[in-house]
Formats: C-alpha cells, sequence, structure tokens
C-alpha cells in the first residue's frame, strides 16, 4: 500500500504543532483526595500517583487463542488480553482514586492475532467507512493517556498505522520516528499531563515515547524513504532536558526497546534494539521506563545514571497483557516545586482477573466475525501432521511450510535467467503445537503454522554459503557427547536461541552432529545424492525477516534478492491448501535432516 506524500507530509506538519500543544496544554484532573498522599499540618507536604502499563499487546483482546479456537493457555496457566487488563486497571483506579493514576503502553498493538490481522487486510479499517480497529476501540474504553509505537505498528503499512492513530483517543508516540525528507517528528514525541494534588501546584508528568530502530530494517518496504528511525539514546538526550524546561516534574520513557543493551540481528541494525537500559544509563533527567519489545517480566530492575548517580527503575510487563506494570511515585512539595522522593515499580497478573464485562460486550460482534472466519474449511488432509517433534526432528508439517514456498518461488522465477537453479527453502518450528488434523483443514489450521507476517523473498546463495547457514543454525542444539543421556526437552535452546531461530532447509539432506562443536556439526550435505559443491549456485526461499537479518544468519542479507512478495508466507500456505484441495504429505515430506552423534542417529 503505498503512501500519498501529500498525506505523509501534512500528518507531520500536523503533528508538530501538536508537539508544540502538548507542552503547552495538558489532561485537567480534579483534586486528590487523602489516598493521593495530602499534606499534614506536621509533616512535608506530599503527593502520591501510580503509573500503570501494559507493552507487546499484539492484538489480544479475549483470553483467547484464534489458532486453536479455544481459551487460551500455557503451562504457568497465564491469561491474556486487554479485558483482563481492564479489570485489573479498574482496580487500581478504585484503590488509588482514578484521578491519581495514568495509563500507558510501550508499542507493539496491531499485529499478532488473527483478530488484528482481520481488521487490517479482511476488512480493513483503511476501507471507505471501515470499522474501528479493536484494539483501538478497547483501548480507549479502558482509558489509556498515551502509547508509544512498537516495530510491528509499520507491519501492515502506514496508512493502516495512521488509520489506527487516528481512531485513538490518545496519542502514539515516537521521538525517534522522523520524516525521512524533512527530519521532523512524524508522530508526536511526547506527551504532557497535569495530575491535581491536594497542595502545592498540579503535578505535571512527562510521557516520552522511543520506538526500535530496527523498524527501518524490518519494514523497509514500508518505511524507507518515507521515515527514519534514529538511536534511542541520542533521541532521549534531546527530548528529557526540553520536557524538564517545560516544566516536567516528572519523566517517564515508554521505550519499544529491550533493556539489554544488545541486538540479536547483528550489525545490520544502524543503533542498538534494545537500548531501554543505556537510556536509562547515559541520559539524566529520567525517573522510570516502561520497556517493550523484549517479551520479558522485569517487575522493577534499576540502573544508575553516570550523571546523576540516581537510579532509574525500568519495568517490562510480560506480553499479551499477561501482566500489568505499576509504577508507584512519591512527590515531595518544598521551596515551591515538587521533586520525586521515592519510585517503584511491581507487576500485577491478569490470570488473576475476570474479563471486564463491559469490554467483552464492546467488541463481542468483532470477535465472533473472526472467530467464523479462521474456522472456515480450505481443504482436506490425508493424515494429520503435528509440530510437537518440529525442534528434533524433520517433520512433515515444517516440510509443508517449505514445500509451499519452494514452490511459490520456482513459479515465480519461470522464465527468468535464474529459472533453471535449484531452489531450496528454509522455515522454523513457530509453535510446538501447531498441527493439521486428519480431514478438514480450517484456516486456523493452516494460519496456525505460521504466526508471523513475514513475507517470502528468493536469494541467491552458493553452496559454501549455505553450509555457513546451516552451521550457524545448529548452534540452536546443546553439545551431548556420544553414550550421554538425551533429554529431548533440554537438547535445543542453546544459549536461549529461541524455536523461530533454528532454521531446517528444505531441498538437501544433512546430518547434524549434536556431539560435535558449534561451527562443525553439519556433515553429509548432499543435493540429489551428490555432495554439495561449495561453488554451485542455489536459490533460497527465504521469510523477510531472515533476509533483512533476523537472527543474524550469514549471507543471507547481503545475497543477491531475486524476487520478493508482498502478501504473507501465512496467506501463501491457505492459497496454497485452497487450490490444492488436498494435503497429502505423500507428495512433499521426506526425513532429509537428522541429528547424529559420531555417525549415529540420536533419535
Amino acid at each position: 500500500m503505498a503512501l500519498d506524500r501529500r498525506t505523509f507530509l501534512g500528518t507531520s506538519a500536523a503533528t508538530g504543532a501538536a508537539v508544540a500543544l502538548a507542552g503547552a496544554t495538558s489532561t485537567p484532573a480534579a483534586a486528590a483526595g487523602p489516598a493521593a498522599g495530602g499534606a499534614s499540618a506536621a509533616g512535608p507536604r506530599t503527593y502520591a500517583f501510580t503509573v500503570m502499563g501494559t507493552t507487546d499487546l499484539h492484538g489480544n483482546v479475549f483470553n483467547w487463542d484464534y489458532f486453536t479456537d479455544k481459551e487460551f493457555d500455557d503451562k504457568a496457566h497465564n491469561d491474556v488480553g486487554l479485558a483482563k487488563i481492564s479489570t485489573l486497571v479498574n482496580q487500581v483506579r478504585a484503590e488509588k482514586g482514578r484521578r491519581n493514576t495514568l495509563l500507558i503502553d510501550a508499542g507493539d498493538t496491531i499485529q499478532g492475532t488473527q483478530l488484528s490481522y482481520y481488521y487490517a487486510k479482511v476488512d480493513p479499517i483503511t476501507a471507505r467507512r471501515g470499522p474501528v480497529h479493536p484494539m483501538a476501540q478497547a483501548m480507549n474504553a479502558i482509558g489509556y493517556d498515551a502509547a508509544a509505537l512498537g516495530n510491528h505498528e509499520f507491519n501492515y503499512g502506514i496508512p493502516v498505522l495512521r488509520k489506527f492513530e487516528e481512531q485513538c483517543d490518545f496519542p502514539l508516540l515516537g521521538a525517534n520516528a522522523l520524516d525521512a525528507k524533512t527530519l521532523r517528528p512524524a508522530f508526536p514525541p511526547y506527551s504532557m499531563h497535569r495530575l491535581r494534588t491536594p497542595c502545592g501546584r498540579d503535578v505535571k508528568v512527562a510521557v516520552l515515547g522511543l520506538t526500535n530502530p530496527g523498524i527501518a530494517i524490518w519494514d523497509k518496504a514500508n518505511v524507507q524513504g518515507k521515515m527514519t528511525f534514529p538511536g534511542l539514546e541520542e533521541q532521549a538526550a534531546k527530548y528529557v532536558p526540553r520536557l524538564r524546561s517545560l516544566g516536567a516534574d516528572v519523566v517517564i520513557v515508554s521505550a519499544h526497546s529491550g533493556s539489554s543493551g544488545t541486538s540479536s540481528y547483528g550489525d545490520q541494525l544502524p543503533h542498538i534494539e534494545n537500548a531501554a537500559g543505556l537510556v536509562a544509563e547515559q541520559v539524566p533527567g529520567i525517573d522510570a521506563i516502561l520497556v517493550g519489545h523484549a517479551h520479558t517480566e522485569i517487575p522493577e530492575y534499576r540502573v544508575r545514571n553516570k550523571a546523576t548517580g540516581k537510579d532509574v527503575v525500568l519495568s517490562e510487563p510480560l506480553k499479551w497483557g499477561q501482566r500489568l506494570t505499576l509504577f508507584d511515585f512519591e512527590l515531595t512539595w518544598a521551596k515551591g516545586c515538587w521533586s520525586v522522593s521515592k519510585v517503584s515499580a511491581r507487576v500485577l497478573n491478569s490470570n488473576t482477573a475476570v474479563e471486564d464485562p463491559k469490554i467483552v460486550g464492546l467488541l463481542s460482534d468483532e470477535h465472533r466475525k473472526v472467530v467464523a472466519y479462521v474456522n472456515q474449511v480450505i481443504g482436506t488432509s490425508t493424515q494429520a501432521m503435528s509440530s510437537a517433534d518440529g525442534p528434533v526432528k524433520d517433520v512433515a508439517i515444517i516440510d509443508l511450510i517449505n514445500h509451499v514456498q519452494a514452490e511459490t518461488v520456482k513459479g515465480a522465477l519461470a522464465g527468468t535467467e535464474w529459472a533453471a537453479l535449484p531452489v531450496l527453502s528454509q522455515a522454523s518450528c513457530f509453535s510446538r503445537t501447531a498441527a493439521i488434523p486428519a480431514g478438514q483443514v480450517t484456516i486456523r489450521d493452516a494460519a496456525g503454522l505460521y504466526p508471523f507476517e513475514n513475507t517470502l523473498e528468493a536469494r541467491l546463495l552458493t553452496g559454501a554459503q549455505v553450509k555457513d547457514y546451516l552451521e550457524y543454525s545448529a548452534r540452536y542444539y546443546v553439545r551431548t557427547a556420544p553414550g550421554e543421556v538425551v533429554d529431548p526437552a533440554k537438547l535445543t535452546n542453546a544459549e536461549g536461541i529461541p524455536d523461530y531461530n533454528y532454521d531446517a532447509v528444505y531441498g538437501l539432506t544433512y546430518d547434524i552432529d549434536v556431539s560435535e562443536p558449534v561451527g562443525s556439526r553439519i556433515s553429509g550435505l548432499s543435493f540429489q545424492g551428490k555432495p554439495v559443491d561449495p561453488a554451485a549456485q542455489f536459490v533460497l526461499a527465504v521469510n523477510n525477516y531472515r533476509a533483512s537479518g533476523g537472527g543474524n544468519f550469514p549471507h543471507v542479507p547481503q545475497s543477491k534478492q531475486l524476487w520478493a512478495n508482498s502478501d504473507e508466507i501465512r496467506n501463501t500456505i491457505i492459497q496454497w491448501v485452497k487450490a490444492k484441495g488436498t494435503v497429502d504429505p505423500a507428495q512433499f515430506a521426506s526425513v532429509d535432516w537428522r541429528l547424529t552423534r559420531a555417525g549415529a542417529p540420536v533419535f
């Protein structure tokens, strides 16, 4: 979807005016009651308030898994969704006083479930007289005060994001999301909020929004030439002093960036991906940071600022609405100003709450539409397939993904100078619970194989590069000596590597010797029964995440792109099943790779 330049620049200019306005005006709140920490006759005048935070909601409104068509559950019995978060928010507001609270989010809101996909692609919010996005409806009803942009906000293109922004009653903040031509903010960098107190003047709370610089790589097709994304630290250093000069008593950063100070994409990223901790350490004047992006749970993490020696409190609530962060602030009035005397953070678990009937009633029709959509029958399967063993065995269900990708690329390259080259394909076990049943196959069955909005590319690699790629992928296995007892549950995810960063490559045969050190595990690498020639050329069908540097796999990001598709791989699989009518593993599945130790199969 192309972005009309006039519309974009007009929006950007208007945003600039909104930024100036944000510094001069604020959200009013009525006088706080005794619960806010009013003045006492003998002691100092104090005020207490709470900032609640969510992050990485990823389209979750209800405690529902659209891929399994049943209530969400996991091993820890977590619950998900804004309907449960709403109940927790109501409880906190009742305890603290509605006017002594703020509610913010740290991004990744409109992508991740079939609910969010449906209103971006099937019944898009951008259509004339289109619907209001369910996430906008829910967050408006709950009463969010501000939200930072996440990288996944850009997955469906800027027009969808702009429409979502228009539908929200709160600002979407991004101090480091700039118009590529003017280098002016493309979104409001910050928002200012006024909390009335029983004593002294109002407390002014600034929320600075920062997003992930990886957007420039991961969503290059959507943002190149339109937006640019400088580093979090440099933009925080620019805006925090400005916020203080505008009278902010408290500065909170909502950052769609993890706290580790690392990047999982090597040198592909122009700036550090997980920079929230560095922002806290290097930029003075910040009181707290709501952390997002990393999908980890950090109730409270303190970072000492190098310039001031003061602690900055960080907190990251678990993804999908599983947790709600509470930052509790205590302020003291002295010498004509408010100063922060104490900050602490904790998280509430949404599995302790029931779904708010208000949110359930508001979006029940949208939920029913999506449930009906994902349960449409698109074909049949001759046998059941499961991904349960996918991390340790070559299973048919992963072969299905690879077969569809390879067949799609072959068709796309037909008639080109690359048509005669052999096509390989990479795929990961994205979900260990994905399954295709025997008999009828629905959209949710097919979509469950590929829960991400990745698109497909064709890249040119040599045999030597393919071997390097496989060696890198094989880091995923814990080194296990011959004769040592093998526990499949402990064999994978070495060094914390997630399942989606282990690739099986389709079209070759090879062994992975888990008793060997990393870098020396691939043996017997063959194509059509013959050893792979290091100089031979291959086409790799690869997802855009991997092609853009996701997982830091070697060679692919720098390789020649032969073709690219704008449709999600998930949709390609769905359309393939519809076209074939019948899914028969005998047509595409074979055991082409295996785990070994000293030449003996592990399984």
